[in-house]
């Protein structure tokens, strides 16, 4: 069976995420596990990983990896950037960026279920 990888890695400070990691990750695991009964029965296995980030990691957060490639690289026209991020700041007491997509000329700050879906599709050929 055909292993496909999903790790998404977002800020954990003392249990909590960004308001955007928190979106994404909602997202991300409902989207997974639709996936993972979709693509078994053509022999795809996809795992989900979820790695929680420090402080000093922040800028991994938001960080969508499958098989270990970020997620913008899969995607046409897609690049990773950051911006102020309010609620990060909120929890680390300081002013913090966050990662965000630019797909197609426009910001996304929460990683979007199509794009993320649109990703693991094309690694896992499954779907």
């Amino acid at each position: 069976m055909k292993k496909v990888v999903v790790e998404w890695r977002h800020l954990d400070k003392e249990g909590k995420t960004c308001d955007r990691c928190a979106e994404t990750g909602m997202g991300i695991a409902t989207l997974v596990h639709a996936l993972q009964e979709e693509c078994r029965a053509k022999g795809v296995e996809i795992i989900f990983t979820e790695t929680k980030v420090s402080e000093a990691e922040i800028k991994q957060s938001n960080l969508i990896l499958i098989n270990g490639a970020p997620l913008e690289t899969l995607l046409p026209q897609t690049t990773a950037s950051e911006s102020c991020c309010c609620s990060c700041g909120e929890l680390t007491g300081k002013e913090e960026s966050c990662r965000t997509i630019i797909r197609h000329g426009r910001v996304y700050e929460t990683i979007p279920s199509e794009f993320i879906r649109e990703a693991i599709c094309k690694v896992a050929q499954c779907c």
